[in-house]
């Protein structure tokens, strides 16, 4: 079974506030889009991941077996698992490849072994993977809180120019950023929200803040895509990747990878 693993955007990220559990709300919109990784799954007798991208890891600690353990687990079906990953997702970059390809096998899981469980099920044990993994159970866009698993499902958003992935050399650490972020109380992300919905996006990233110090070539690379004039320009996630929308692809040096991509949507009962 072949599928195709998409990236998502966070048109805007609001990190609220730090729970006692250590884990952060936060409130963000979040959007798939036609760009991203391809998995090509089999049962078998054993597990066995192969992958495009060499420095990917290849044992347990990937998310594609820890949702693999998680399935097992919780449906008591024993099998093994081959998985071929034809990467494309950078890694570090804010585009939630790791929780896209253990929703990804999710899915895929329970369609190999005849749909033993409901979708819901599966939103489920994809929360416990990782906050982003359930939002790939949505249709594609969604206002997401808690720690990102809860998901309020929202219509298309009506963002038909072309969407530019901007990837600088280089990552940072999600856990870094968490700890250099200042808390703060505006913008009101359901303002932000109101403002896409009505066809007027305004994006923010709490993220760029601590980055920018970190990394003062975010700074630089952000403004330099502003003066460009395009409609919308921010960090996806903790970084390290941007995305702008506009219909020229942006003008910089090789050391970016620069992907264009369109928003995409997951019609019911099938992947996308």
């Amino acid at each position: 079974m072949k599928l195709f693993s998409p990236a998502k955007l966070n048109l805007f990220l609001r990190v609220l506030s730090k729970r006692q559990d250590g884990y952060h709300e936060i409130a963000s919109l979040f959007q798939a889009i036609d760009f991203g990784d391809t998995l090509t799954f089999a049962l078998s007798d054993k597990d066995r991941l192969t992958s495009s991208d060499p420095s990917i890891p290849l044992d347990h600690s990937n998310l594609i077996f820890q949702a693999a353990d998680q399935f097992r687990r919780q449906t008591g079906l024993h099998f093994g698992l081959e998985v071929d990953l034809e990467k494309k997702i950078p890694t570090q970059s804010g585009l939630g490849g790791g929780s896209s390809n253990a929703a990804t096998t999710l899915w895929a899981l329970n369609e190999l072994n005849g749909r033993p469980v409901s979708e819901h099920q599966l939103i489920q044990w994809a929360g416990e993977i990782g906050a982003d993994v359930a939002f790939f159970f949505s249709q594609g866009t969604a206002y997401c809180t808690g720690i990102g698993e809860i998901l309020d499902p929202l219509p298309p958003l009506g963002l038909s120019k072309p969407l530019w992935i901007i990837k600088p050399p280089g990552g940072l650490s999600t856990a870094t950023m968490y700890q250099k972020l200042q808390l703060n109380q505006s913008p009101d992300p359901r303002q932000l929200l109101d403002d896409f919905l009505v066809g007027k996006p305004r994006c923010h990233n709490d993220f760029e803040g601590p980055a920018f110090i970190e990394r003062p070539m975010l700074a630089e690379l952000k403004e330099k895509l502003l003066e460009s004039g395009y409609e919308m320009v921010a960090m996806t996630g903790s970084g390290t990747a941007f995305f702008v929308m506009g219909e020229e692809r942006p003008d910089l040096d090789s050391t970016y990878q620069i992907h264009s991509a369109r928003t995409i949507r997951r019609e019911p009962n099938h992947w996308y």
